[in-house]
């Protein structure tokens, strides 16, 4: 009996020497992302995203993708990252914000501004984030021996939300957007999805209560119930992902927006409690949001290239934007006259 009681000692040194390893290593990671810009970082077990599985397939069959024929290809794969990523165990998911508060006076507050959503302002994060990620990658590879995996950042069929909802770094808001308490929702998010285990973080609670103010404010009731959203209605896929000709029913709902939308999160209460970004390179470009309506009639295809160049607007192109541009000027007009 006290031979079995020996190993039963040993066994339990060593799985706390592995804990105290594995919570030593996730500490480091956590304060590297940190040093790296990241503003938070959460861990979460790989394994199929079985509770997003009905809810995927019923959005896509229903068509709320509307021309994003992207969304149904490697359903499997966005639900399962060991098929993204052969062999994965964890996937590490980081926030980094891009919260300007000023640019709710500035922008949000003026009638009369065509506007650009705050994500687009300054230069694109899909390098910036891609940067810093592979940065953590290759720390989280040097403490642990050795490291196999890829980084993501709106770049491969990864739900991000559902990775960085399950990390514990916020909750699935009623917009369908990611909400953090400290951070609001005017952040990016990112991914490693790697074949090294940590010590995993829980799911937070819902703590969006009764508030309705993003169902309220959406112009298009694209947001059609609470934790729903009808995306072929959206304001940002339709001045963004649809390329064809905007249905007109939408025209006077799109309001000032030239591309993208931010309605529903400048009135959600969480963002007017949110801290202020420090990424510089987020910073909005002053040049993009000091122009007017006659400015944005006279775009040219030369201007628009090098106001947008290492900019996400570049995915409308000159034609999308140009279209939108034409849709607000109406917009705007029609409303100087009423005034």
């Amino acid at each position: 009996m006290r031979g079995i009681l020996v190993i039963f000692d040993q066994l339990s040194n060593t799985e706390s020497r592995i804990m105290t390893l594995l919570e030593q290593k996730t500490q480091l990671i956590r304060e590297r992302a940190r040093e790296l810009g990241f503003e938070t970082c959460g861990f979460s077990k790989a394994r199929r995203l079985v509770e997003e599985e009905s809810r995927l397939e019923s959005w896509l069959k229903e068509g709320k993708h509307g021309s994003m024929s992207w969304f149904e290809r490697n359903f499997d794969k966005r639900l399962d990252p060991t098929l993204l990523v052969p062999g994965a165990k964890s996937v590490v998911s980081v926030l980094c914000s891009y919260n300007q508060p000023e640019l709710f006076k500035k922008t949000a507050q003026s009638a009369e501004t065509p506007r650009i959503s705050n994500y687009a302002l300054g230069e694109d994060y899909h390098t910036i984030l891609k940067d810093k990620l592979y940065e953590l990658y290759e720390f989280t590879s040097e403490i642990n021996g050795g490291l196999d995996g890829r980084v993501f950042t709106d770049s491969a069929p990864v739900l991000d939300k559902a990775w960085a909802r399950q990390s514990g770094l916020g909750w699935i808001g009623k917009n369908s957007n990611l909400l953090n308490k400290e951070l609001g929702s005017f952040f990016f998010i990112g991914e490693m999805i790697v074949d090294a285990e940590f010590v995993y973080d829980s799911s937070t609670t819902d703590h969006c209560g009764t508030c309705t103010r993003c169902i309220d404010a959406c112009p298009t009731d694209a947001i059609y119930e609470p934790y729903r959203v009808d995306g072929s209605k959206c304001i940002s896929y339709l001045t963004i992902e649809l390329r064809e000709a905007i249905p007109d029913e939408f025209h006077d709902k799109i309001g000032q927006w030239i591309y993208g939308c931010d309605i529903c999160q400048d009135v959600c209460p969480w963002n007017r409690k949110a801290k202020p970004a420090s990424e510089p390179r987020l910073m909005a470009n002053p040049e993009i949001t000091d122009k007017n309506i006659d400015y944005w009639e006279e775009l040219n295809l030369q201007e628009y290239r090098r106001l947008f160049k290492g900019s996400a607007v570049k995915r409308t192109k000159f034609e999308g934007l140009t279209r939108n541009i034409s849709i607000v000027s109406h917009n705007l007009k029609e409303k100087k006259d009423v005034l």
